[in-house]
């Protein structure tokens, strides 16, 4: 009776190759060596910043879910639910005593949703449902009349509406499948807007933009470039993040009309030299500005063998008392650390395009590629910020 088990841990060197690119991985290699984009490529303002006071709003509500299938919330589970029943059908005319309510057909729901800026009365928004108690299911149900109310108790929309559910669940007596969640559903344009909120944009003398990705030079360049669209000095880089411009006389009144003058002014932004790193999934994404100074990296092979060949122990045939065969174990254990590895120095200075096509070329694998990095950042030779997620 006999087995093996082999257990291999590879390592690849670093060669002379680490010329080129860096790649994204994500379970299988996308080499960004095969395309190729304009550095500093100039992007719109509109892309680049927002406005500030301009900014979608949450809004939340408890709302009820009827017409399920028997997949509703169990009454003596959600009090809650029971609760909601009784009061939906006393203000519809119906008197019920909680006790003889048994039904399964219904469900409590948090409903969600975000009111957009500068939206009016009778606006339609999409919301989200997710079920509070322990319903199976709200395939087929239909939210009834919601109120949701933002941050400051006011009621701004209204939801209603038969719910849109991706997932699905199937169960027999001995089973059940499960797909998605089909305890969370949507209702595109569910709900009616019925508050606004109001926003003079029209009235501001100075308007801010907010950066996305905040940077001192990304900010000095949006003003230039705004200073030279209008032809005047009406843009001042308040920060890293904000950038304040003056509205011109010949705009006062029409804020509107000059934001979308400038808005589309092209901007090379600037970007922080940083890899990011995602142990869990393998997942390296490395920023065009990241440079690595000289140094030497070598990788050694580490190979470890584990093989069981157990040895049946037959006891003689005239022995007296226990006659049973015993099975005696027994293992080899092998390593070879492998006496290839050598140095490879990485001659200064290599770009993100070196970094790519070298490990690219070498079929590095993404493990291996984050131990190397952290390495090289510990040697102090990467120039940029590590992110280990």
């Amino acid at each position: 009776m006999t087995g093996s088990t082999s257990v291999s841990l590879r390592k690849t060197r670093l060669s002379q190759y680490l010329r080129t690119a860096f790649f994204f991985s994500f379970g299988i290699f996308f080499f960004a060596s095969t395309i190729s984009f304009p550095a500093h490529a100039a992007s719109r303002l509109k892309d680049l910043a927002k406005i500030e006071g301009v900014r979608d709003n949450q809004l939340i509500g408890y709302g009820l879910v009827v017409g399920l299938s028997g997949t509703g919330d169990r009454i003596q589970n959600a009090p809650f639910t029971e609760r909601s029943i009784v009061s939906m059908l006393e203000r519809l005319g119906v008197a019920i005593t909680p006790q003889n309510l048994r039904t399964q057909n219904a469900a409590a729901v948090i409903v969600t949703a975000s009111l957009p800026g500068f939206s009016r009365n009778g606006d339609k928004i999409d919301v989200s449902v997710s079920a509070l108690g322990d319903a199976r299911s709200l395939r087929g149900g239909t939210l009834l009349v919601t109120p949701l109310t933002g941050a400051d108790g006011h009621v701004y929309a209204v939801a209603q509406g038969s719910l849109v559910i991706s997932g699905f669940q199937a169960a027999g007596q001995a089973g059940s499948v499960t797909q998605g969640v089909p305890t969370s559903a949507r209702i595109p344009n569910g709900a009616t807007v019925e508050r606004e909120l109001g926003f003079p944009i029209n009235d501001l003398e100075r308007v801010r933009f907010i950066l996305k990705n905040p940077d001192f030079t990304t900010a000095k360049r949006i003003a230039d470039a705004i200073d030279a669209r209008v032809g005047g000095d009406i843009a001042d880089p308040v920060d890293l993040a904000t950038v304040e411009v003056s509205v011109p006389a010949d705009y006062r009144g029409q804020v509107t009309g000059f934001l979308a003058s400038i808005e589309d002014v092209r901007v090379a932004a600037d970007e922080v030299a940083r890899v990011v790193v995602d142990e869990n999934s393998g997942t390296i994404v490395i920023g065009a500005n990241v440079r690595v100074s000289q140094v030497a990296v070598t990788q050694g092979n580490i190979t470890i063998q584990v093989r069981e060949t157990p040895l049946v122990s037959q006891p003689s045939p005239f022995q007296r008392g226990d006659r049973e065969a015993v099975v005696v174990p027994r293992t080899d254990i092998n390593v070879d650390e492998g006496g290839s590895a050598e140095f490879r120095v990485i001659d200064a200075p290599v770009t993100l395009q070196d970094l790519v096509n070298a490990l690219n070329t070498l079929g590095v694998p993404p493990r291996d590629v984050i131990a190397i990095l952290q390495n090289i950042k510990t040697a102090g030779a990467l120039h940029a910020e590590l992110i280990v997620q």
